[in-house]
């Protein structure tokens, strides 16, 4: 018996995949929702779970071709399990020894008394919330010097870890040439993400007017609430950063503005009642853009939690299609990489896009003295056709408001 294997239709207007790579090969044994193969469309880059367990039989379609979705990719066959005959003649083999369980570790606790610890060393040396944390910031356990009893890893130890963490070296995106002795240029072909990447930009430029506006803003009151906050996060296993503040306010400002919510449909404005923040993530591979669904309905910790899940699960490869489908509004952070500002492309069919710039302390007049503050550039886009600037600019004036008078309820 086999079973046919079908390229999956990530989302309602998907009509074609390409397979990028193969992870079991022809003959391997597979688990049903073990990784199969991976998957690239114009939406998610995904890896794909076998939905039965068995043995890879065939493989129908290879590396970097595109077929329709439901076309047969490749079969899974059964498991053969052989029985090897009776042998009769033959004397019955000895049990085999039976294997000694590990002796227990004994662990001396601070008033002398000792008590046996068994089981997995990892997960004695420490609490459930570590673990959690540890695996939110992938942190080895067993790389950390625990100060508890017996070693055991405390809440305090792996927050001081991550506290004094060294910031790891910025991450070379895309493919670096490797240059032959003699050689001029190399040439390599796109990749399906960065093709699927290059026709959507220059789709958005010949649809949309672009027009972009820049409003520079005070960052110390969300840095003050931030401090204040910051422990009480990490205590639940989260990391909280400035997006997320920001997140919260434009999900505020789109439900005062619902024009930069919408879309264009031929001569109509259709005005979408959820608010879904797409929030672009940087890959090695490519740029995507997972969407927070009903961000207006969002604490800023709830807020800090779907973005951190979406973040780690798109580098993962683990989105599913609806977790990248809805959006109505995206939000870029190329100040992460230390720019200033940029000028976004809007992400269609939506007809605006929010650029946020680098959060730095600059010199800067206030009551007419010079004070030291946090500061940052916001970049809008927008779709001349339909919002004229002054909605623009009322709209990144009460972005600004919201942001240099944040409301410490909502964190």
């Amino acid at each position: 018996m086999t079973t046919p294997i079908l390229m999956p239709q990530m989302g309602e207007s998907i009509a074609e995949g390409t397979i990028v790579r193969w992870i079991k090969k022809v003959g391997e044994a597979v688990d049903r929702d073990e990784p199969l193969f991976e998957i690239s469309t114009d939406k998610v880059d995904a890896e794909i779970p076998s939905p039965v367990a068995g043995i890879l039989a065939e493989i129908k379609v290879r590396e970097g071709e595109t077929v329709p979705v439901n076309s047969v990719v490749a079969t899974i066959g059964d498991k053969v399990i052989v029985s090897a005959p009776a042998q009769a003649s033959q004397p019955a083999a000895s049990p085999a020894p039976k294997a000694e369980a590990p002796a227990a570790t004994v662990v001396s606790g601070g008033n002398g008394d000792t008590q046996p610890v068994t089981g997995d060393p990892r997960r004695t040396r420490s609490s459930p919330l570590v673990r959690r944390i540890a695996r939110e910031h992938n942190v080895d356990i067993a790389g950390l010097h625990g100060t508890g009893v017996g070693g055991r890893v405390t809440k305090h130890d792996i927050l001081g870890f991550l506290e004094h963490r060294p910031s790891p070296a910025p991450a070379v995106v895309g493919h670096v040439p490797a240059f032959k002795p003699g050689e001029a240029v190399e040439i390599v072909p796109m990749g399906v993400m960065r093709k699927k990447i290059a026709e959507h930009m220059v789709l958005s430029r010949r649809t949309s007017a672009h027009v972009h506006s820049v409003f520079e803003v005070n960052f110390a009151r969300v840095a003050k609430i931030r401090d204040a906050k910051k422990a009480e996060y990490e205590r639940a296993g989260l990391k909280l950063t400035y997006l997320a503040f920001i997140v919260k306010a434009v999900a505020d400002g789109l439900a005062a503005f619902p024009v930069l919510n919408s879309s264009i449909d031929g001569d109509n404005i259709v005005y979408k009642k959820d608010i879904n923040l797409g929030i672009a993530v940087a890959l090695d591979w490519g740029l995507i853009v997972p969407v927070v669904k009903q961000a207006n309905g969002k604490s800023v910790r709830e807020l800090s939690r779907a973005i951190a899940d979406l973040a780690d699960r798109a580098r993962a490869k683990q989105l599913k299609p609806e977790d990248v489908q809805g959006g109505t509004f995206t939000i870029t952070n190329p100040g992460t990489f230390g720019a200033q500002f940029g000028m976004p492309i809007i992400n269609q069919p939506q007809v605006a896009i929010l650029g946020i710039g680098a959060i730095e302390k600059r010199a800067v007049v206030i009551d007419d003295a010079i004070a030291i503050r946090p500061m940052a550039y916001l970049t809008m886009g927008y779709d001349h056709r339909l919002i004229d600037g002054a909605v623009a600019d009322q709209f990144l004036s009460k972005l600004k408001e919201t942001l240099e008078r944040f409301d410490e309820s909502w964190a």
